[in-house]
């Protein structure tokens, strides 16, 4: 079972950007402290850990979840978006109970 959906744009983009990424095994979608709100996400492509909750996805992307991370990311859906006025990855958190002006951090 996902812990963090993807959409079809997000999976496309990150397997796009894994393709360059050597040695590394898929995305990790973290969640850490920081930023005004007091939590921040984290992407990267990373290695996987033996702790980890894993999705692999019928394409061959691998989604990588650390244990204390899953359950803030219950529910959440990976956005990718390109347009004039958004290019990047947006993490939907229906769980968030806050979040700061600049959408970089939230709280929950």
């Amino acid at each position: 079972m996902e812990v963090i959906q993807l959409t079809e744009s997000a999976r496309a983009q990150a397997a796009k950007l894994l393709s360059d990424q050597e040695g590394k095994d898929g995305l990790r979608v973290a969640v850490v402290g920081g930023g005004c709100s007091g939590l921040q996400y984290k992407l990267g492509f990373d290695s996987l850990n033996d702790e980890d909750e894993v999705h692999e996805y019928e394409d061959g992307l691998t989604v990588m979840v650390d244990k204390k991370s899953a359950a803030l990311l219950e529910g959440c859906s990976l956005e990718f978006h390109e347009t004039i006025e958004k290019t990047g990855f947006e993490v939907i958190n229906p769980g968030a109970s806050g979040c700061c002006g600049c959408g970089k951090s939230f709280s929950c």
